[in-house]
């Protein structure tokens, strides 16, 4: 996936009544935290920043630019939302240290339909998410097995997932993922 860029400009004024006028010129007010707790109080292009946050995950790493010329990789790690609207209110990035590890829970999903399945038996998950470290720029979206090639009587076990260079694996290796059970 291509780096996502999201605009931002830094703003003085903060409080309510500025928040309102702000939201009423199509922009968001946004604060970036950074690892040591410094914050920088943003606004952004409401429009533009929907038509990111709609398609990432929260292990999406995104570049914030800021003025036009600082750039910094950050998450958008909590947004403020008006159900009755239909409208983001706020939002919150944090910018990691980029050689920092970072720990993240992923719930596993599986593509592919196992051989096993497709000869009568049963697929059973037993593990729903799991526990992975990494530096920001190698921490994956989403983390999706393929469970085509399983038989009846095969298991696919933590370790067996291939999430590429970087990334360690927090949960126990020897843990299943998903069995294949004949039928009764």
């Amino acid at each position: 996936m291509d780096q996502l860029i999201i605009n931002a400009k830094t703003r003085t004024t903060t409080g309510k009544t500025a928040a309102k006028k702000l939201r009423a010129t199509g922009r968001l007010p946004a604060v970036m935290y950074d690892a040591k707790g410094k914050s920088i109080v943003l606004d952004i292009d409401e429009v533009e920043f929907n038509k990111v946050w709609r398609t990432i995950t929260p292990t999406t790493l995104i570049t914030l630019k800021i003025d036009g010329k600082d750039a910094h990789d950050a998450f958008i790690k909590d947004t403020e939302y008006n159900l009755l609207h239909d409208k983001v209110l706020h939002t919150d990035f944090f910018e990691p240290d980029a050689d920092e590890k970072i720990v993240a829970t992923f719930k596993v999903s599986y593509s592919g339909t196992p051989a096993g399945v497709l000869k009568g038996g049963f697929m059973l998950k037993h593990l729903p998410q799991i526990k992975v470290q990494s530096a920001p720029r190698n921490m994956p979206q989403a983390i999706v097995a393929d469970v085509s090639s399983l038989n009846i009587g095969d298991v696919l076990h933590v370790k067996d997932l291939k999430l590429g260079e970087g990334v360690t694996i927090l949960t126990d290796g020897t843990e299943s993922l998903v069995s294949i059970t004949p039928a009764r």
